[in-house]
């Protein structure tokens, strides 16, 4: 059966719905504090079809999410280096970590409420697993690893969005400078990395 193909005042909608919640949540402290109802009304839209379409806030908050990390996706999966998979894997790990906290710092509040949303856990969303197994193929690739998996998680650990807020909100610390600290505690693992 052919994909049914979605109507023009759906598109409009879902689209309508996303710019208002990116300039509503971009206002506030954190995406929790934007009801519903001013999203809807923002959109001009009724409550009814922003529920339907993305069930709650949560499922709101991955849709915008995800629209707005499906470049950097594309740029993984099929673009050039430093992100694409023809790039040398000991320089796409660290490009492909700084892609990952560029887009947290770019977005803090947006990925801090999305790994709140898996009960203060970011290890249940498929945007995790996909990012996780990435790099875990990349470290492979390097060398022989027996704890290529682990080394993934703790590498992806030092993105998590509560730990870029900390940093980035609460500690102050600039954007360039949290980024040369990734780049830099990267190198450490890979130096070793394949080598013992």
């Amino acid at each position: 059966m052919p994909e049914r193909k979605e109507r023009a005042d759906a598109v409009r909608n879902r689209e309508a719905v996303l710019a208002a919640a990116d300039v509503l949540f971009a206002r506030s402290d954190s995406p929790r504090g934007v009801s519903m109802d001013e999203i809807a009304a923002a959109a001009g839209v009724g409550k009814g079809t922003l529920f339907r379409r993305f069930g709650d806030r949560t499922g709101l908050i991955q849709a915008l999410y995800e629209a707005r990390i499906q470049p950097v996706f594309e740029a993984v999966q099929s673009g050039p280096a430093p992100l694409g998979p023809s790039t040398p894997p000991r320089e796409r790990v660290p490009a492909l970590l700084d892609a990952v906290l560029r887009f947290k710092l770019d977005n803090r509040h947006l990925a801090l409420a999305l790994e709140d949303a898996g009960s203060g856990s970011p290890y249940g969303a498929g945007h995790y697993a996909w990012w996780h197994r990435t790099l875990k193929e990349a470290l492979e690739q390097i060398g022989p690893t027996p704890a290529a998996d682990f080394t993934a998680h703790a590498l992806l650990a030092a993105t998590r969005a509560d730990l870029v807020e900390h940093l980035a909100g609460e500690g102050h610390v600039t954007p360039d400078q949290v980024r040369q600290d990734l780049a830099c505690y990267v190198a450490q693992v890979l130096g070793d990395h394949g080598n013992g």
